[in-house]
């Protein structure tokens, strides 16, 4: 996914003259042609995360569209403020990518470790979040993002599903398991997991990489009275979404990711996945739990 970020900048550089992309220092080697053919618009601020979204509010100030990158935690949480007050209180609008993930960088520690990312972001005003599960993905979410004036975050992940969905910004059904199955929605490159987990389950799947804005009229045609939620990044992170969406509706929401208490363990991204819960085992003993509560009520 980041290479791919980095092929699809470097031609919106050339394509459109308001773009501009600011660094601090992560992928700024990556973008030394780029800096070379138009270096008033490939800025690298150094590992000054808080100037990063800075600089980005005064680009965009002036007319250009900026897209600020840099490792999620940098990025969203060291930098908060700025993006609260540099780009919402002044009514600019930017596009933050990050890489990194929740825990791409396991092996880094904490310092590299951001779940939270998305919940931040949340807590702003009409933002458009994307959350790609495949690189096959990221060029076009990028452009479009690109395009518009309004503040935009794209998460990516060295985590991916096995194939794209292009198209996947609304509700996709992937699996569907007929009516009055319970649905469950993966956001992003949690999809394969959890199509694994609930193969022999009374389950449908739906896909996004767009959970903000969160598709809620897919998700009224879709749902039930059984609803499971399964992010990347904190957990219960859409569950207000969710809720409110279906507030006339008596059912009942799973909220899946990554749990709150801290792992002091490095490890690699897999055992991180396993520690929370989130490979297709972890999935299921969730997700038949669940349903299997619902019968023991029944």
């Amino acid at each position: 996914m980041r290479e791919t970020f980095i092929d699809t900048m470097t031609d919106l550089l050339a394509e459109d003259p308001r773009t501009a992309v600011v660094l601090a220092d992560i992928s700024a080697a990556s973008f030394t042609p780029a800096a070379r053919r138009h270096p008033d618009r490939v800025l690298n601020v150094g590992i000054r995360e808080q100037l990063l979204i800075g600089v980005a509010g005064g680009l965009a100030l002036t007319g250009l569209r900026p897209v600020a990158h840099s490792y999620a935690p940098f990025l969203v949480e060291r930098a908060y403020e700025q993006i609260k007050l540099d780009l919402d209180h002044q009514g600019v609008g930017a596009v933050l990518v990050s890489v990194g993930a929740s825990y791409d960088r396991a092996a880094a520690g904490r310092t590299h470790l951001s779940p939270a990312d998305v919940a931040l972001i949340d807590s702003l005003h009409d933002w458009t979040v994307h959350v790609p599960g495949h690189p096959g993905e990221v060029a076009a979410l990028l452009r479009a993002a690109v395009a518009v004036d309004s503040s935009a975050y794209l998460r990516l992940s060295t985590e991916q599903n096995a194939r794209a969905y292009p198209d996947g910004g609304d509700l996709r059904v992937v699996r569907d398991a007929g009516p009055g199955a319970a649905l469950l929605v993966a956001v992003g490159p949690v999809l394969d997991a959890a199509l694994a987990a609930v193969a022999d389950l009374p389950v449908t799947v739906a896909y996004t990489h767009r959970p903000r804005p969160f598709d809620v009229a897919g998700l009224r045609a879709l749902a039930g009275t059984e609803v499971v939620l399964v992010e990347p990044y904190l957990a219960g992170t859409s569950a207000r979404v969710v809720s409110e969406a279906l507030a006339d509706r008596p059912h009942r929401l799973l909220s899946l990711g990554v749990g709150r208490a801290e792992l002091r363990r490095y490890g690699t991204a897999e055992d991180h996945t396993r520690w929370h819960g989130l490979d297709a085992a972890g999935l299921r003993r969730s997700v038949a739990g669940f349903l299997n509560a619902l019968s023991v009520v029944g």
